[in-house]
């Protein structure tokens, strides 16, 4: 039996491992965290410093009894738990878990997982920075205690089911002000004039480098054109320098990483953890943009053999953020020889990115020319035609970074040579209708770079924060088409203006987070009522009182007695006098019966209401449509939903209705329901259609039946996505590996079912 064993959280980290320590190490996984707070009870004594109650996980006790019996045979015990506040804190409660013993323990971390990143933490153990731990603590705590105690106070002043959270309930106010801004901005049109000219039969483009009001000034500008000559005022080249980006960092690889390849935040941290894991980058949770001597010796070299000298400029980045720990590394590969690995995919083109980002970032600047030429026009204005030439292309040769900027400046190549006073002729002049922009709204990848700006969150917290408050029904990631707007387009050509239109899409957004109505209630609620928790100031700082604790500057409990006291008096407060939040918005009388009708967030969601809770007969209630919202829905929208449910006709005798429910539109057939496909509505579908997805229905459900049971109707075996499982009383059960669910009786059903009710209880 091998004397050491070394605890780490992910199987595919310990398989790797161990490949490198041999068997003189046995190498296991923890599958991450082993115990939490307690579901029960708040799982903290506020009366008693804050004390946790932590428990371990029901999933995970089954791993805490292996990892026990392992314990008892080895001699060492090792815990290479990831080097962040997190993975000191797994290090910690296993150590308080498994009962180890100071004397008999080590702690090692590493940036990488490399032959001689691992030989060499093992010959550098540590014991556990309880100051890290107590960062992690701090953290969990706080975010419980705001989580179980706000939580309850949106469930009774707003809607149930609803949650609370320090970093999610500010992320999705940043959005909701966002679409506020959006809503308040007022569009204005304009014309932009483009002209083309000539010069030894080369054309040059060039842009009035001012807009044009309306449609007559536009006309005017153009007619005033008509056999003017256009004589070059001015040319001027300079020569300009372009100098790379910093390595990656978390939060820079989940910005370029979306706009590069359209990967999602968590998806990107999904991608880097098995790259990590596999020995191919370092660790991916990091705010530090420093790289080792080492990797800085092996980038230089790999530089000088393939680009040469003149492309090398060495060069040690520095993290401006204070908390960044800078004895951490930036995303880097764990060897720069190595230009591309194995995987799927999204393996192979994350690690390009994070290789060429690198590589770059060592690498020498580009040097440019722009070169800009001033074309005399009427009323004293001017056309500017730019052009970039790159006399030396330094990194770019490798790597260019992407912007967010959605009106990205074109800049054209070499001009054509000319000299001030030349005149050139006009080919051609347009003036096109354009249109102001409202703020962006955020994707992810901004959403990202703005909670960094304002300090909120962490590297390891960024992505979950966002996948969160798209998960809660706060906030939806969408792509819409924007409005199509019929546009007058005027063109000079051989001395005449002419006129013409042209439908272009206005506010298109693709793959933005906007804030849902409950997200805006929420939102509102909460800023009304716990302006703290709400303020961007108040969760930043949170956040540097968490280093100050991982820094052993403040006790972490004195950090949340400060906050406890205050903010609990805030909730007491708030639910015995703050009033209900529903969002609602009266819309007007419906004409046939007088009754008001309302928009509000009901007990499922968005809905409108006809009639009043003092009328004899009950009020009538209807869901919002998706695309419909509490704020600009109309009183004739509203009545249109008071129409379902459509009844549609009979099938095999039995009626078919369509309505909206709480999980969105549907058909109903028999007691049983089919939701509607994504284009389809429940006002227009007809009877034919609807057929068709009961249909489809039955189909995808025969398929779905692996067996069922005489003696019991409620229990079957069925096939889904992740293969066949057991149902019984609308729960599903895991069948255990290696039994054919296809071969199981009933009986033997009944027993794995029995044993998972007996296991929970």
């Amino acid at each position: 039996m091998a004397k050491n064993l070394l605890i780490v959280e992910s199987p595919a980290k310990a398989k790797t491992i161990e490949k490198i320590l041999g068997k003189d190490f046995i190498v296991k996984s923890s599958f991450g965290h082993v115990r939490d707070l307690a579901k029960k009870n708040l799982g903290i004594d506020t009366e008693n410093a804050f004390e946790p109650n932590y428990e371990v996980s029901a999933d995970k006790k089954k791993v805490v009894s292996e990892l026990k019996k392992l314990v008892k045979d080895a001699e060492v015990v090792w815990l290479a738990t990831d080097e962040d506040r997190e993975g000191e804190a797994i290090a910690w409660h296993l150590y308080e878990v498994l009962n180890l013993q100071k004397k008999e323990t080590k702690r090692i971390v590493f940036h990488e997982i490399t032959k001689n990143a691992i030989l060499n933490a093992v010959e550098n153990p540590r014991e556990i920075d309880i100051d890290l731990v107590n960062a992690q603590q701090a953290r969990r705590v706080l975010d419980r205690l705001v989580g179980f105690e706000v939580s309850p106070v949106l469930w009774k002043k707003v809607k149930p089911s609803l949650s609370a959270g320090r970093v999610q309930s500010v992320a999705v106010r940043l959005i909701v002000e966002r679409e506020e801004e959006i809503k308040k901005f007022e569009r204005e049109a304009f014309y932009k004039v483009s002209g083309v000219f000539e010069v030894d039969g080369e054309k040059i483009n060039a842009t009035l480098n001012s807009r044009l009001n309306d449609e007559k000034e536009a006309k005017k500008f153009l007619e005033a054109c008509i056999g003017k000559s256009f004589t070059v005022d001015a040319v001027t080249k300079k020569p300009l320098k372009r100098s790379p980006s910093a390595p990656f960092t978390t939060s820079t690889l989940q910005q370029e990483a979306s706009r590069k390849l359209g990967f999602s935040v968590s998806r990107t941290m999904s991608v880097a953890q098995k790259l990590y894991e596999a020995g191919h980058i370092t660790y991916m949770r990091t705010d530090s943009v420093n790289l080792s001597n080492d990797a800085l010796s092996e980038i230089a070299n790999t530089i000088k053999s393939t680009k040469g000298e003149e492309y090398l400029k060495v060069r040690k980045f520095k993290t401006k953020d204070k908390s960044a720990q800078e004895a951490h590394e930036a995303i880097r590969p764990t060897s720069i020889q190595k230009e591309s690995v194995g995987g799927d995919a999204g393996q192979k083109r994350l690690y390009d990115l994070i290789w060429k980002r690198t590589l770059a970032s060592q690498m020498a600047e580009a040097k440019l020319e722009k070169t800009t030429i001033n074309i005399e026009a009427p009323d004293n204005k001017k056309f500017i035609a730019t052009g970039e030439v790159v006399l030396f292309d330094g990194f770019l040769s490798v790597y260019r970074e992407s912007s967010d900027d959605e009106t990205p400046k074109e800049i054209d190549g070499l001009l054509p040579p000319v000299k001030q006073g030349m005149v050139l002729p006009l080919l051609k002049a347009e003036a096109l209708q354009g249109f102001t922009l409202h703020p962006p709204r955020y994707n992810e990848a901004s959403l990202v770079r703005k909670l960094e700006e304002l300090g909120i969150g962490r590297p390891s917290t960024y992505a979950p924060t966002i996948t969160t408050v798209q998960t809660r029904g706060y906030v939806v990631k969408e792509t819409r088409e924007g409005e199509k707007v019929k546009t007058a387009v005027f063109t000079l050509e051989d001395e005449h203006v002419k006129e013409s239109s042209k439908t272009i899409n206005v506010g298109a957004e693709k793959n933005k987070l906007f804030p849902t109505d409950i997200g805006k209630v929420v939102t509102e609620f909460l800023s009304e009522n716990f302006n703290q928790i709400m303020d961007y100031n108040f969760t930043a700082k949170a956040e540097q009182d968490f280093d100050e604790i991982a820094e052993g500057k403040i006790e972490w409990q004195k950090m949340l007695a400060d906050f406890y006291k205050p903010f609990h008096e805030n909730v007491e407060n708030t639910l015995e006098h703050a009033e209900r939040t529903t969002g609602e918005r009266m819309l007007g009388e419906d004409p046939k019966t007088g009754k008001p009708v309302s928009a509000r967030i009901g007990r499922y969601g968005p809905m409108v209401q006809l009639g009043s809770a003092d009328d004899e007969e009950k009020p009538k209630f209807a869901s919002l449509k998706k695309g419909q919202q509490l704020e600009d829905i109309t009183l004739e929208e509203a009545l249109d939903l008071f129409k379902l449910p459509r009844t549609l006709g009979e099938y095999e005798g039995k009626v078919v209705t369509a309505n909206i429910g709480r999980f969105g539109p549907y058909v109903r057939h028999d007691s049983k329901f089919v939701s509607l496909k994504k284009e389809q509505d429940p006002m227009d579908i007809n009877l034919e259609e609807s057929i068709e997805l009961i249909e489809a229905k039955r189909k995808a459900d025969k398929e779905k039946i692996v067996k069922t049971f005489e003696e019991d109707k409620d229990l079957q075996i069925l096939k889904g996505r992740y293969g066949i499982y057991i149902a019984y009383k609308k729960k599903n059960y895991r069948i255990p590996k290696g039994v054919d669910g296809a071969k199981l009786t009933y009986e033997e059903s009944k027993e794995i079912v029995d044993k998972a009710v007996a296991k929970k209880k």
